[in-house]
């Protein structure tokens, strides 16, 4: 039988040593599986955050638009309640 060189029986060595790595890695498959799933989440939900974001700015202007009228009209009611405690008070001194 004929002797292999060194270098080609480190090469075995390492060959089986990377196939019971593998074998082992076998056992992580599931987890992976879970990684991946996540990993292709978090690049849709950029990828829709994108195409989203116009929306979600229109709804924000469109909410502060909102919240000036309302500020206006607080605003507006304040001012009325003022003036007629004001009226009364004339009224009450004259």
């Amino acid at each position: 039988m004929r002797r292999q060189a060194p270098a080609l029986t480190l090469l075995a060595l390492n060959c089986r040593r990377v196939a019971r790595l593998f074998r082992s890695l076998a056992i992580l498959k599931p987890i992976f599986g879970v990684a991946i799933t996540g990993v292709v989440a978090v690049l849709l939900w950029k990828a829709l955050l994108v195409v989203l974001l116009p929306f979600i700015g229109i709804a924000a202007g469109f909410l502060f638009l909102v919240a000036k009228l309302v500020l206006g009209a607080v605003m507006v009611c304040v001012a009325i309640w003022v003036l007629r405690r004001l009226a009364r008070r004339e009224e009450k001194l004259a």
